[in-house]
């Protein structure tokens, strides 16, 4: 009697054990058991990394609409770059869905924050183009830092979404890259202009 009160004990504890140790479990359930929760843990990455290209899709249509009308090259970048954000978004969620979880349909808070200091920011700003892609550039090192906690967190992932995130972020690392230079080259004009 002591023995199962002991394994009584254990059970309370430690749910997946109460199956096994009145013997109605299979080795088969315990993993379906532990898969349902690794999976979740996993859906809940890919969900965040979702939700911040979400932020990044409506971070740059917020840049577009803050540029000047003649400014075709820097609206063109940014329409590609939402583009890029949506394709790495559905990839996402097709992961999401195939493992059984939901995509999410939300953004971050921090995204919204970030949103709103494009607006704050853009209402003081003398150089649009300039603005806009130091807000952007703010987004991108967002991003990287999404990706960087979520490769993180991927320990014991299955390797094929290992991979799909480290893919996403070097793309994402190419984008901020681009957004950097496109940058410094505003600089660099302005200060040519005024010298």
């Amino acid at each position: 009697m002591g023995n199962i009160i002991k394994r009584l004990r254990t059970v309370r504890f430690y749910p997946l054990r109460v199956v096994c140790v009145l013997g109605h479990c299979t080795k088969s359930i315990y993993i379906k058991l532990k898969i349902m929760k690794d999976n979740k843990e996993i859906t809940e990455v890919l969900n965040d990394l979702i939700r911040i290209n979400r932020d990044r899709i409506a971070g740059y249509e917020k840049a577009v609409e803050n540029l000047e009308e003649g400014d075709t090259v820097l609206r063109t970048l940014f329409y590609q770059l939402s583009d890029e954000s949506q394709n790495m978004q559905e990839e996402l969620s097709e992961e999401v869905i195939a493992l059984g979880g939901e995509p999410a349909e939300d953004t971050t808070m921090s995204g919204k924050i970030y949103r709103a200091w494009m607006d704050i920011k853009d209402a003081f700003s003398a150089d649009d183009a300039k603005s806009a892609l130091e807000a952007c550039e703010y987004g991108e090192d967002a991003a990287q830092k999404a990706y960087a906690e979520a490769l993180d967190d991927s320990t014991g992932f299955p390797p094929a979404i290992v991979a799909l995130i480290s893919d996403q972020k070097d793309l994402l690392k190419i984008s901020h890259d681009l957004i950097r230079n496109k940058r410094d080259d505003f600089e660099a004009a302005a200060h040519r202009t005024h010298a």
